[in-house]
């Protein structure tokens, strides 16, 4: 690979790797309150449980994502000079207000962790929810910055360099309520369905587990409102990206040849040598009525465009249909769960739902890399679209291969690493089991 692709991996690998990590900083804080609401609420020690557990995990993978987020704010000054050196004082704005909620979730968090019985419940409560907030925000301004790379504002390009710079007009560009209402959900929706997922897996094997079972309870709601939310989130997104970025929504749908009343491509493979698509089932009309809102709409194809500022064609559909299909999957079983609820089963019923949460666990970070994908890659070539090439910011020294192995090495261990202690957390929860030092279940509920 030459040292552009290189440091490209890099930055994806990294982006790949955090991901998980600040999802999980924004809603796991969000389940933390949840549980700990139900608590005060009923005096069931088992939810106060569940709420340090779920702070304990928030700690773990916050210091994770501190770390690779860390890594990945000097890999935009290392790899990318020319853009920092360029941009930097148009996205200092968001940046900096990210770093100030990052700063106060680390603050709030130990006081939540450490303070359960050293100050007030209220000010305890207090603590948890501004975890949760400040961890939404930090992903909020994060989110500013990619808007701004995908629909630039708030500046006048020059050969040099930005000029006239309006930094609140640029953190506020063009979307920026779509893209950040989308990358919320998802993070909301991602840690909720992998949640569902690893306490339906120990019910299956212990049935009984009343532990178990309230955690679901708290997981489950969350799950089907973001899986029911997210698709109408996702659709005003890209109808916004049909009118801003028509390449890009060509390339999403594999859609080459402008048509009135363009078909909705399901599936297929596209080939660009050809400028066909072999395998798809397309439905009449579909792409210009989820456009545009009209069967007979114009959709430009990417003939319409230079062959030089195409995206990754088949790159792009792929990883946009697999956010479409996961993304359907877990509508679809929101709205099965929620039928059953209001049938008055219960939450959910029968080892056939359960399996279906199970095997769904892992769907909310599918679609979550997957449409990360989408958009960086539909923004290809460029790093600022139409402003600044990719090619053009990348760093001149040499030998990238060696950092992109090492960081690789790194995070599987720091990945393995998560992982074990992770389980350990769980573990700790299962039927018979018991922490060292500490009392059994029934023990602490004979205590509250």
């Amino acid at each position: 690979m030459t040292d552009l692709l290189y440091a490209r991996a890099q930055m994806g690998l990294s982006l790949a790797f955090h991901i998980v990590f600040a999802a999980a900083g924004v809603a796991l804080p969000v389940l933390m309150v949840l549980s700990d609401l139900k608590h005060r609420r009923t005096g069931d020690a088992d939810y106060r449980k569940l709420s340090e557990k779920l702070a304990k995990g928030t700690a773990i993978l916050f210091a994770v994502g501190a770390v690779s987020g860390t890594v990945l704010s000097f890999e935009l000054g290392l790899l990318w000079p020319e853009f920092m050196g360029r941009y930097g004082e148009v996205i200092g704005l968001p940046f900096s207000l990210e770093g100030v909620a990052f700063f106060t979730e680390a603050i709030f968090l130990g006081i939540y962790l450490y303070g359960r019985e050293r100050v007030s419940p209220g000010l305890h409560l207090f603590s948890g929810v501004m975890v949760a907030v400040s961890g939404a925000a930090s992903a909020f301004f994060v989110t500013l910055v990619n808007t701004f790379m995908n629909n630039p504002s708030g500046f006048t390009p020059t050969p040099t360099g930005p000029t006239d710079v309006q930094p609140l007009v640029a953190m506020f560009s063009p979307g920026w309520q779509y893209q950040t209402a989308h990358v919320l959900l998802s993070c909301y929706q991602a840690s909720a369905f992998a949640m569902a997922g690893i306490h339906a897996f120990i019910l299956l094997k212990h049935p009984g587990a009343g532990f178990h079972k309230k955690a679901l309870s708290i997981a489950l709601p969350l799950a089907c409102v973001t899986a029911l939310a997210q698709p109408l989130v996702g659709d005003l997104s890209a109808k916004h990206v049909a009118r801003e970025q028509p390449v890009k929504l060509a390339a999403m749908e594999a859609h080459f040849d402008t048509e009135a009343g363009a078909p909705l491509r399901v599936g297929g493979w596209p080939d660009v040598e050809t400028r066909t698509v072999s395998g798809s089932i397309d439905l009449p009309k579909g792409l210009s009525i989820l456009a545009f809102a009209d069967p007979d709409a114009e959709v430009k194809g990417l003939n319409a465009f230079p062959r030089d500022v195409w995206p990754p064609v088949a790159k792009v559909h792929m990883a946009f249909q697999v956010m479409v299909g996961t993304g359907s999957l877990m509508a679809l079983l929101a709205l099965a769960t929620l039928w059953r609820r209001w049938r008055g089963r219960e939450w959910p019923h029968g080892k056939g739902m359960m399996r279906a949460w199970l095997w769904s666990g892992p769907l909310g970070l599918v679609a979550l890399e997957a449409g990360w994908l989408v958009t960086e890659w539909g923004r290809q070539p460029w790093i600022v679209r139409d402003v600044m090439r990719t090619g053009e910011a990348v760093t001149p020294v040499p030998h990238l291969a060696a950092p992109f192995f090492t960081f690789t090495a790194v995070y599987l261990f720091l990945g393995v690493t998560v992982l074990f202690v992770l389980w350990r957390q769980v573990a700790g929860t299962l039927p018979g089991s018991k922490t060292p030092g500490a009392p059994a279940d029934g023990e602490v509920a004979h205590a509250h």
